[in-house]
């Protein structure tokens, strides 16, 4: 047999192999984007609120518990929006409406992760923090999801389970809830407004094709959706100063953190007074860029916790 008659699989080829399209349609389920800022910001919760120097092995159990918990509400709640995903053009070629995956395959999958990561977290960490991602489950997926459609209070609803990963990450390292993890609940609370609040802006007319009822989709010429952005990026800006004055970090997290939230500000105030799509993104880009970098200061500038 000559060299030339053996033909080597191809990159293409292995990506269009069956098994590998099943393994990418899991994984879509998961939510990979959005697990990695989930297990971000509850690593970072974790390392402000352990007594140094950290047990690295029980911060491994917080990034598999929480990821895990990230992943199967992920799933859960691509089983659940499965029509509407079906009507709107962003996300129609999502595993469930696009037919790649059956819908009680993804409720199997989705049911699985959450339970296997409520049990890792009630047995390698402790039994509040399981319970908070019981909440997070809960309130996510049978509060936030059905209200979408029904009223713009669902944002209200779904920035306390998309704030949770801050309080589970500290009682992870504490069990127990005190000031420093309310605060990291209130940062991550008021950020997601101005960041949904975008992305939604962008895509109203999609949303309005799926029933979804955000503020962007309701607020025809965008005014109260600019208010919206100014007021809640301001109040985050107000209270990401407190750590600082509450002797949780020092003069360096403050002065970046006030950089940063100068930054998110003037983007906020520009996208209210143009109402452009342009500068919708330019929102959504600053408060991707904002919240890492503001927790990644406060952990490099994390003073001696009692």
């Amino acid at each position: 047999m000559s060299a030339h008659s053996i033909r080597l699989p191809t990159l293409e080829s292995w990506r269009r192999h069956p098994a590998l399209a099943t393994v990418q349609a899991y994984l879509e389920l998961t939510k990979p984007d959005i697990t990695l800022l989930v297990v971000i910001t509850a690593a970072a919760s974790f390392w402000l609120g352990a007594r140094h120097p950290v047990d690295r092995l029980q911060l491994l159990h917080v990034l598999i518990g929480i990821a895990a918990l990230s992943s199967g509400i992920g799933a859960m709640n691509h089983y659940l929006e499965r029509e509407i995903d079906g009507r709107m053009h962003r996300t129609k070629r999502r595993p469930l409406p696009s037919g790649r995956l059956r819908p009680h395959h993804a409720l199997i999958f989705g049911l699985g992760l959450s339970v296997f990561a409520e049990l890792y977290l009630f047995v390698f960490l402790n039994p509040l923090t399981a319970l908070l991602g019981a909440l997070a489950f809960a309130s996510y997926l049978f509060a936030y999801t059905p209200l979408k459609t029904r009223t713009t209070l669902c944002t209200t609803i779904g920035a306390i389970p998309g704030a949770m990963p801050a309080l589970m990450g500290w009682t992870a390292a504490r069990d127990e809830l005190n000031v420093g993890a309310w605060i990291l609940f209130a940062i991550l609370f008021l950020w997601q407004f101005p960041h949904f609040f975008a992305i939604a802006w962008m895509y109203r007319e999609d949303y309005a094709r799926g029933g979804i009822r955000m503020l962007p989709v309701v607020d025809p010429d965008g005014r109260r959706t600019g208010r919206q952005i100014v007021l809640y990026t301001l109040a985050l800006v107000g209270v990401s100063a407190l750590p600082t004055f509450l002797g949780l970090s020092g003069s360096l997290y403050l002065m970046g953190a006030l950089l940063l939230g100068g930054y998110f500000l003037w983007e906020s105030i520009r996208a209210a007074h143009t109402r452009a799509r342009r500068h919708a993104h330019r929102v959504l880009k600053a408060s991707i860029l904002y919240l890492p970098l503001l927790l990644g200061l406060m952990c490099l500038d994390l003073p001696a916790l009692p």
